[in-house]
Order: C-alpha cells, then sequence, then structure tokens
C-alpha cells in the first residue's frame, strides 16, 4: 500500500502549513512507514493511505517520489 505522509522539517518548530512537506512511501501499514521514518529528524503530521485513484492523481505531480520501507 502506499502512503502519503505530511510533515514538517524541524521537529522542534509548531507545524505551520505552509511549510508542511510530503512524501510517499510503500508499506504494508502505517507502523512500518513510522519505524523506517523514526531516524529521520521531523516532525510527521499526518500519513494517508491513499486509494487507486488518489495515487494516480499524486503521481501527475512532479515532486512525486515513491520510497520503499525497510
Amino acid at each position: 500500500m502506499v502512503f502519503k505522509v505530511y510533515y514538517q522539517e524541524n521537529p522542534s518548530e509548531i507545524p505551520v502549513r505552509e511549510r508542511t512537506e510530503s512524501l510517499y512511501m510503500e508499506a504494508e501499514n502505517v507502523r512500518q512507514v513510522r519505524k523506517t521514518l523514526a531516524d529521520r529528524a521531523i516532525n510527521i503530521e499526518f500519513i494517508q493511505p491513499l486509494d487507486e485513484a488518489h495515487l494516480e492523481y499524486e503521481k501527475q505531480s512532479e515532486n512525486f517520489n515513491l520510497e520503499q520501507a525497510k
């Protein structure tokens, strides 16, 4: 399953929508996504599972880069 992860680059700051970044990760579940991202210095706001239609829409973005969970 593919997940879209919304996060802030600086984990010590209060989340601000204008600074929210996103990444895409293929994993079995949300727990695996969190485990894979645990070593990164980011503040995860939300992890959204993507259905097929939403995934196809996201693939059209120039920023779409699918990462694999460990």
